[in-house]
């Protein structure tokens, strides 16, 4: 038995052809909680093979009515740590399965305050791995983003099993 693979031509651009992509791994996650991107990026990708896991990107300040917030730090870092948890939820992952947060901050005197939002939003016993950097400025003149990785937790042996363990 022969196998083949099926390649498609796209047209690019320029009226050239080029050869096509295979299907997506992956699923784009648009939550309607958290402001739509503001540049060519979206808001987080979930990978569904060989297992699902969720990219967020960077989320910041931005309210609802969709304007950044760029007062008291610790209102911006509660409202980044918001809009990133709610796309988190929306793509049907859950806090605990956060493996991986990078913080960007534009003045490192502020790490104490966004340490201690931080720490509201991340609880128990499974905190990500993290890392926190000074830049030199972020989108919108905001002081703080915030990004996610997320692994699906699997289900353990005694969810598989049934009440006589089969």
């Amino acid at each position: 038995q022969q196998s083949f693979l099926l390649i498609q031509i796209y047209p690019t651009t320029l009226g050239e052809e080029s050869v096509a992509r295979r299907p997506a791994v992956h699923e784009v996650i648009h939550s309607k909680k958290a402001p739509k991107p503001i540049g060519p990026y979206v808001q987080a990708l979930k990978v569904r093979q060989p297992g699902e896991m969720l990219f967020v990107s960077g989320q910041i300040p931005i309210e609802s009515n969709g304007r950044a917030y760029s007062g008291d730090i610790k209102r911006q870092a509660q409202i980044a740590f918001d809009n990133l948890r709610n796309v988190i939820q929306d793509a049907k992952f859950s806090m605990d399965e956060v493996v991986k947060v990078n913080i960007y901050l534009t003045d490192m005197g502020n790490f104490d305050t966004v340490n201690d939002v931080y720490q509201k939003t991340f609880v128990g016993q499974s905190l990500p791995a993290r890392a926190v950097v000074q830049v030199a400025a972020l989108p919108k003149d905001v002081g703080v983003e915030a990004d996610a990785i997320c692994v699906k937790q699997a289900a353990s042996a005694d969810e598989l099993l049934d009440d006589e363990g089969i």
